[in-house]
């Protein structure tokens, strides 16, 4: 299946730069994560501590996320708001950084909630001035920066991968052509959205893949999503990039439903 592991929904049970390790004990040479820092420019050594946990545990980071605030507190992305703009901005060569020294060139950008009291117009206009902000800094060395839909979060716009799209298409607009849907099919399923439609459309154009079963964000064959259907068909239609386990483990072996060699 040619996977990569969120080391931060898995292996929670470990201190986070022992998690790639684990990944690779796992039989897996891929990892991905949530921004890892509490700030948006951490310390040098707090960087460098990452990247050496990376490069030790000899597994590829394949995906980062940008700094998207207080998840736990339930925010969930800085990109479009106003009071948070300059901490995007400012995380931006962080992130790049981090790509540069990693090899990792895809950037997770989650867009922010609505603001009270501010003019959603005026929201997207700076999410997508950003956006494409971002794509600009890692379009230096190869990059893309993803845009995902999310569920859960009342306060999240971007709810289908149309909402996604419809701000890919302002940031085009504005000259910069690096930025992706990220089709988490969890994500897309519990909000409603037509999965297979998604697919049939926009396959070939992904920027990445995550999975998740549904009810509970747990192991695929946990609920009752067709997730290895989707997947198959996607790469039928094109899409040649890994594919993301961003679920809560809820069975001691949370991968026992791999076999080892779809693990790599």
């Amino acid at each position: 299946m040619y996977c990569t592991v969120n080391c931060s929904i898995l292996f929670t049970d470990l201190p986070l730069l022992q998690r790639p390790a684990a990944a690779r004990a796992a039989g897996f040479d891929a990892v991905e994560f949530w921004w890892p820092f509490e700030t948006s420019v951490p310390a040098d050594h707090d960087v460098d501590a990452f990247v050496r946990a990376i490069d030790d545990a000899g597994v590829q980071l394949s995906g980062l996320n940008f700094h998207a605030g207080n998840m736990p507190g339930g925010d969930r992305g800085l990109a479009s708001w106003p009071a948070r703009s300059q901490d995007f901005v400012d995380n931006l060569d962080v992130v790049a950084g981090i790509g540069e020294r990693t090899g990792c060139r895809a950037f997770n950008a989650l867009y922010g909630n609505r603001q009270e009291g501010v003019d959603p117009a005026a929201q997207d206009e700076l999410g997508v001035e950003n956006l494409a902000r971002a794509g600009r800094v890692v379009a230096r060395f190869g990059g893309t920066v993803l845009l995902e839909p999310l569920s859960g979060a009342p306060a999240y716009p971007l709810r289908t991968a149309q909402d996604a799209l419809d701000i890919m298409a302002k940031v085009q607009d504005a000259g910069v052509d690096n930025v992706r849907l990220l089709a988490d099919f969890y994500h897309l399923a519990v909000n409603g959205d037509d999965v297979e439609a998604v697919i049939e459309a926009h396959a070939a154009e992904f920027g990445h893949i995550q999975i998740a079963d549904a009810p509970g964000r747990h192991e695929p064959g946990t609920g009752g999503l067709p997730l290895q259907r989707w997947i198959t068909r996607s790469r039928e239609l094109g899409y040649t990039g890994r594919v993301g386990l961003e679920y809560q483990a809820s069975q001691e072996d949370p991968f026992a439903w791999l076999s080892p060699v779809t693990t790599v």
